[in-house]
């Protein structure tokens, strides 16, 4: 049975591994560090460890990870920032073990699994309850939105 993971890109994102009776979805593994500048401030770092831990689950030969491009914002700065170091972290994990991967934008994948004239908030309020709806297992979860799991169903669905 293949493994779909499905990766909402970013530091508050999520991550979703499917496979046959094998269901994994949590919050993007992050730890909070000291910034790396002089200033006195705190940043959310993905935490490499954990996440290379979910990774462990993919068969490299069986599995494909699908994840959202990262949010690129100008006039957002930090939060770009912050989406885009980690996702090179994800890709240097991912290319270390050798699993396969594709970008998605979110509005293919949501096209398919989000009721049509979907916008704005009314995307994380349907993702969570489409999610729940599908994934009744996760329907507790602390998070706002379903997408990592969205993401790796589409792929699912799909057949890549």
């Amino acid at each position: 049975m293949k493994t779909y993971i499905g990766i909402d890109n970013g530091v508050s994102g999520t991550v979703a591994v499917l496979a046959d009776g094998f269901k994994i979805f949590s919050k993007t593994p992050v730890k909070n560090v000291q910034d790396y500048t002089k200033r006195k401030k705190r940043l959310s770092r993905l935490d490499a460890v954990a996440f290379d831990d979910i990774l462990t689950q993919a068969d490299p030969e069986d599995s494909i990870i699908v994840m959202e491009r990262p949010m690129i914002n100008p006039t957002r700065f930090a939060a770009t920032e912050s989406a885009l170091r980690c996702h090179e972290a994800m890709l240097v994990l991912i290319e270390r073990r050798g699993i396969p991967y594709m970008f998605v934008d979110s509005k293919e994948w949501q096209r398919d699994m989000l009721p049509k004239g979907c916008s704005g908030d009314d995307l994380k309020k349907m993702s969570k309850e489409v999610g729940d709806r599908l994934f009744p297992k996760f329907s507790d979860f602390k998070h706002p939105d379903r997408d990592a799991l969205l993401i790796a169903e589409w792929a699912r669905r799909k057949g890549l």
